[in-house]
């Protein structure tokens, strides 16, 4: 008797089967890809904006004032009379007013 029943049962049309993969690809987007695009494009318009003088952090943790503008590059002044050459991919952020007064 069981086996007739599940005989009888037909297997999901094609569009039904697929709904609860664009469902998670929604949500995947929404939730992942999007504020992830978002990020970085206030990172990119950041980084354009850069000039000399303003006090940056990069990704490896390294807090200095950029001294110099190059095509692809920044040269920070991380302390007297020293300065180091970095990408411009590698800025993190600007440092705030509460990490520039615990930094001196």
């Amino acid at each position: 008797m069981i086996p007739s029943i599940l005989a009888q049962q037909s297997p999901q049309p094609g569009i039904v089967g697929l709904l609860p993969f664009v469902l998670i690809a929604g949500i995947f987007y929404l939730l992942i890809i999007r504020p992830m695009r978002n990020r970085q494009k206030s990172l990119d318009a950041l980084i354009g904006s850069l000039k000399n003088g303003d006090k940056v952090i990069t990704n490896g943790g390294v807090y200095g004032t950029i001294a110099g503008v190059r095509e692809n590059t920044f040269i920070l002044k991380v302390a007297d009379q020293v300065k180091m050459e970095v990408a411009k991919k590698s800025i993190a952020s600007l440092q705030t007013p509460s990490e520039d007064s615990t930094t001196k």
